[in-house]
């Protein structure tokens, strides 16, 4: 059976956002091209981890290619504070995800697939372009190609949205919620 992409070539719009209450929030990555959307739900650390590896993947790039024309700094014109497009609608709930370059269009290319199903192997035949042994290809993907500009931008808001959950508390640095807090017994006692 053929994988379902979600394919955003040079997408209007792509952000991390929450639908929910801190505590009890749900993260999504969501892709927009003209009237098509996509969300896809992911967990906060998964959210934090992306932010950190695109702006990781940005600085090698920077350090590596000085023909490359790459912000150090998210553009102020691209900043994205508008909450997700409704109705949140989830396509699936992300498993593992993989971040990659594409050097003939410089851009970021995010994919993402659904819990309980593996990327095609880089290494196999098929990577993908669809050749290839049709059991060991997921289902269903998200793929998103974005210029540098907007993945500084999608990496600014996505640890702004992954820190403005709960507070932490202060001895444990753990997150309290609003009805109070118990910090963990201290091991060392």
């Amino acid at each position: 059976m053929p994988t379902l992409v979600h394919e955003f070539d040079w997408p209007d719009r792509v952000v991390i956002g929450t639908v929910g209450r801190p505590g009890s929030r749900t993260f999504y990555l969501q892709a927009r091209a003209g009237t098509r959307t996509s969300s896809i739900a992911l967990e906060k650390q998964q959210s934090a981890v992306l932010a950190e590896m695109i702006d990781r993947m940005l600085d090698e790039l920077m350090a590596k290619d000085d023909t490359l024309s790459i912000p150090s700094e998210a553009p102020a014109g691209l900043a994205d504070d508008e909450p997700l497009e409704q109705p949140v609608e989830e396509d699936f709930r992300t498993g593992s995800m993989r971040l990659g370059w594409d050097p003939r269009t410089a851009q970021l290319v995010i994919e993402a697939y659904p819990v309980g199903e593996d990327p095609p192997d880089a290494a196999d035949a098929g990577g993908l372009d669809g050749a290839g042994d049709d059991d060991a290809e997921p289902r269903e993907m998200l793929l998103v190609r974005i210029p540098v500009g907007t993945a500084r931008a999608f990496a600014q808001r996505a640890r702004q949205v992954v820190d403005a959950g709960r507070p932490t508390c202060p001895d444990c640095g753990l997150p309290m919620d609003e009805d109070g807090h118990e910090c963990p017994p201290d091991d060392d006692a």
